[in-house]
């Protein structure tokens, strides 16, 4: 028999609502939340976490009070308040996303995490009443460029505020949780790292699919077989067919080898092809299945691909829902744009059930693939990384193609966390009995080898670290509310300090065992003032004295040979003395060009090749001269022969330098060093160097002085880790006082520096070049421009290049009017002084202005002609014009800057400019399906 309604808790109404019941995680954690403590979530992709989020909104409802809940995206932001619509009601729902607003002032309101952190500096009248913060996705303050914002947020928060922090599993959640409890009270961590759906481990090899382990995963225990071996039905078919590739490459095409389909030099053997791939899983009843590719032209070509093939997923009555859908997502786009969209290749491709997903995408394709996948209704999706980012769309399979991606500087494996991370979309929860993970093998990768995939799916490793650091905008903000002692503890409160400081207790212990250790060795010596000690030290002084001499005697010869070869001439007779090739030679080729010269020549022993300083010294200079042909064809043996016959000829009656043909030609005397012969003659002199015992005694001294150096290292890498923060945050602030954004006073100390007008408008940007926007603002640099050159001067300061050079040099594009090109080089100039002074500071410098989507968005908002913004855009990234879900990301992220500065420009005409711009932007694509 049930409570009379009046006597149930919070908890069991909620639960009552849903329809399914709740994990023991999800219940540990509501029931901590309703007794009045934060809470910190912790667990894997799909198991449920965001409930606790839910119940945190309605614990926010049932005290009449508010409830923030924050994403790190505008996408999963849009996901979870039609979630919470639906649940609650557009009246008590809002939606807030740097460009978007949606009823601001509802009880409940989502939003992106960046807009919480302006409120919270803006003390803002909303946060009155809020109760509860929910942050999903929390593991996001790792994040390189945006993860300041999630501990700017948790240490900015009223105490009053019930925190719930919601992450992907993480192998230091303790100490995430530890830090939180420190900064926000009484907090309650919960991990769970079962995941409701288990997952099972394949390999593709050809059109076969194989278990990666040799058992199944038990449903209760981990979904990455533990510690089952690699299945050996697996390592035996990927060992025959590399057999069978050995074998083919010993047969030319036509020959014995496997069917006579070889090919010689080369394995006959290659993966599956993506529509084979998708095949092989819709026969074995796999799909729908993401794929991950790592390339957004990857994804496009996978998507382009399936459709050449017979491939179809859908029947026909879900092809008339995919084509409502679209209908209904798509009706706002102009007719004209269509083609410059590729809109009819990608609805082939969605009625088909095939679709891509990736950041270049159009934001409404995407949001529509996304409304379809959920529905069941897209069953093959190529993706990039950034779907596993939260978006609420699991599978019932992942395909990995490969096992290595682009991180932006470098081709790396991928860690095992991203791999759980990746993986952990497969399985959808009350829909799968089980989720699968394939990977496809590749013969020549080692990371595809089914060892390093079952280590990377037995690996739960994925510690979370903090990327909090002062920022201009932060530092003005803290100085502006709580000054500089205040915001010292701030700093000190931080994530990135509490790991520091927990790392630096280690770094002490081992000093403190060092000290200890360094103790023990010069009691053998007779104390740590021994003569032994400081005769050591001599000794250490004049090795080290000697290699660097030795050092710049080899750079001094190395140049000198350079200059040398540099200076030869097409047929100058030379004497090699060093390396394979000693002997006579003649230059055929010069090169004067580069900072390493290597010019062409032939030997008396007819090979031909470049020489470099490691086989000619110089120091001789040429011997002699003969006449060449105009040109030599040094690649063919008989020109060879001849020609060093004619060299031994012409070389007969010159005078040979001494030495010639011998290896080596021992270096010239190096020039005597007063202060090495000073420390040579002190040691000889030292009352350390007569005993007989000397060198027994030496060797201990020794390791004392490499136990003390290593003690040196630990003690300075501490000094580094102490009140890191605080010291680049006063860094900043001599910046800022240098340059009139905070009045530092007399520098006596008796007054705190206070925040200038110039300062209070820097506080209210908020950009990745927020102080070379208030520059540009206060100097005047972007004065006196229409609205469309002022949104094209803009883009500079946000825009990056992908895939080209970056910026950093001239601008590659004119500009597309005077006023344009006057204000790019008063934001280039300002940016060049802003870089100087952070030098001199020690502050890590800025990133510069990158002119590569001004065209583009001064044509956009002059004619919003996409075909011709898009046309315009094609000298970025080598060559290629953007795509028009960049174009529209980039759009919107001027309108977001636009927007700042109609609120923070110091005059009203620039201000004025600015909302003027915004309508010229914020139109056709830009404006369909925005957010």
């Amino acid at each position: 028999m049930s409570r009379p309604r009046a006597e149930m808790t919070e908890l069991s109404r909620f639960t009552a609502e849903l329809p399914f019941g709740l994990d023991d995680f999800q219940l540990r954690a509501c029931q901590a939340l309703e007794d009045g403590r934060g809470v910190l979530v912790c667990a894997p992709t799909g198991a449920g976490k965001t409930v606790v989020g839910e119940f945190a909104v309605h614990l926010a409802l049932a005290a009449d009070a508010k409830c923030f809940y924050t994403t790190p995206i505008k996408a999963l932001s849009n996901q979870k308040y039609n979630d919470l619509v639906a649940r609650y009601g557009k009246e008590r729902v809002g939606l807030l996303t740097g460009d978007l607003s949606v009823n601001s002032n509802a009880p409940v309101v989502v939003m992106t995490t960046e807009v919480l952190r302006n409120m919270l500096y803006a003390d803002s009248p909303a946060l009155q009443g809020l109760s509860h913060v929910v942050m999903d996705e929390v593991h996001f303050l790792a994040d390189r460029m945006r993860g300041a914002v999630w501990e700017e947020v948790i240490l900015h928060l009223s105490g009053e505020v019930r925190l719930v922090s919601l992450s992907a599993t993480v192998s230091n959640a303790e100490e995430f949780g530890g830090w939180i409890q420190t900064v926000r009270g009484d907090t309650t961590v919960v991990v769970d790292e079962h995941r409701p759906v288990p997952l099972w481990q394949h390999m593709m090899v050809g059109k076969r699919l194989f278990d990666l382990f040799q058992t199944r995963p038990d449903a209760e225990g981990p979904d990455t077989g533990g510690g089952a071996r690699v299945d050996p039905q697996l390592l035996r078919h990927i060992a025959h067919r590399r057999e069978a590739d050995r074998l083919t490459e010993w047969h030319p095409r036509g020959g014995p080898g496997r069917g006579g389909q070889g090919r010689p030099g080369g394995p006959s053997y290659r993966p599956p092809m993506r529509p084979d791939v998708v095949a092989v899983l819709e026969a074995a009843g796999l799909l729908p299945v993401i794929t991950f590719v790592f390339s957004r032209a990857g994804c496009d070509a996978a998507v382009r691909q399936c459709l050449r093939s017979p491939l179809r997923l859908t029947t026909e009555s879900e092809r008339a829902r995919i084509a409502e859908v679209i209908d209904h997502r798509c009706g706002d786009l102009a007719d004209a744009d269509l083609d410059v969209l590729g809109y009819y290749e990608w609805r082939e491709g969605l009625l088909r059930g095939l679709a891509g997903h990736h950041a270049g995408l159009l934001p409404v394709f995407r949001h529509t693939v996304e409304e379809l996948f959920t529905a069941g209704l897209i069953k093959a999706v190529f993706a990039t990384e950034t779907l596993a980012l939260g978006i609420n769309m699991p599978a019932r399979t992942v395909v990995l193609e490969r096992l290595v991606k682009f991180n932006g500087e470098q081709h790396a494996a991928l860690t095992p966390g991203e791999y759980t991370q990746l993986t952990g979309r497969a399985g959808r929860r009350g829909i799968d009995v089980e989720g699968h993970a394939v990977v496809l093998w590749h013969p020549g990768e080692s990371t595809a080898d089914p060892d390093q995939v079952a280590g990377l799916a037995s690996t739960r490793t994925f510690p979370l670290r903090s990327s909090f650091a002062p920022s201009y905008n932060m530092t003005i903000n803290l100085v502006q509310r709580m000054g500089p002692q205040q915001a010292h503890r701030l700093l000190e409160q931080s994530f990135a300090q509490f790991q520091a400081d927990r790392s630096v207790v280690g770094l002490v212990r081992s000093a403190e065992r060092g000290e200890r250790t360094l103790d023990e060795i010069a009691d053998g010596l007779g104390g740590r003032d021994a003569p032994i000690l400081d005769y050591a030290r001599l000794r250490a002084q004049i090795s080290e004295r000697e290699r660097a001499q030795a050092r710049a005697s080899r750079l001094q010869r190395r140049r000198a040979a350079g200059a040398a070869l540099a200076s030869l001439r097409r047929g100058d007779i030379i004497n090699i003395t060093h390396g394979r090739r000693v002997g006579l030679a003649v230059v055929l080729q010069v090169d004067r060009d580069s900072d390493e010269p290597r010019p062409l020549v032939l030997t008396e022993h007819r090979w031909a090749g470049r020489i470099s300083t490691a086989d000619y010294s110089g120091t001789a200079g040429p011997i002699g001269s003969m006449h060449l042909p105009k040109r030599v064809e040094h690649r063919q043996p008989r020109v060879r022969r001849d020609l060093a016959s004619a060299l031994r000829s012409a070389a007969a009656g010159l005078v040979m330098p001494e030495g010639r043909g011998r290896r080596g030609g021992g270096p010239q005397d190096a020039p005597v060093d007063p202060e090495l012969e000073a420390l040579r003659q002190r040691m000889r002199d030292h009352s350390a160097h007569s005993p007989p015992d000397r060198e027994d005694k030496v060797r201990v001294a020794e390791r004392y002085l490499r136990v003390e150096s290593d003690n040196a290292q630990l003690r300075r890498k501490v000094q580094a880790a102490t009140n890191s923060l605080a010291r680049t945050f006063d860094r900043i602030v001599g910046l800022l006082g240098e340059r009139g954004f905070i009045d530092v006073g007399s520098g006596d100390g008796k007054r705190d520096p206070r925040v200038t007008d110039d300062g209070r408008m820097l506080a209210r940007i908020y950009s990745e070049s927020d102080l070379l926007v208030a520059e540009c603002l206060r100097t005047g640099a972007w004065d006196g421009l229409g609205p469309a050159e002022l949104a094209a001067v803009v883009s500079a300061v946000l825009f990056e290049s992908r895939g080209g050079d970056g910026p950093g040099g001239p601008p590659t594009l004119e500009a597309p009017t005077a006023p344009v090109g006057r204000a790019l080089r008063q934001t280039r100039k300002l940016s060049a002084e802003l870089r100087a002074d952070e030098r001199r500071h020690g502050i890590t410098s800025s990133r510069e202005p990158d002119d590569g989507f001004v065209a583009a968005v001064y044509r956009w908002s002059r004619t919003g002609d996409l075909a011709s913004a898009l046309a315009a855009s094609d000298a970025v990234g080598g060559g290629s014009p953007l795509s028009a879900g960049d174009f529209v990301r980039w759009c919107r992220q001027v309108l977001d800057l636009l927007d700042q500065l109609r609120n923070a420009a110091p005059g009203p005409e620039l201000r004025a400019t600015a909302k003027q711009a915004i309508d010229t932007v914020l139109r056709g694509v830009v404006a369909v399906d925005a957010g």
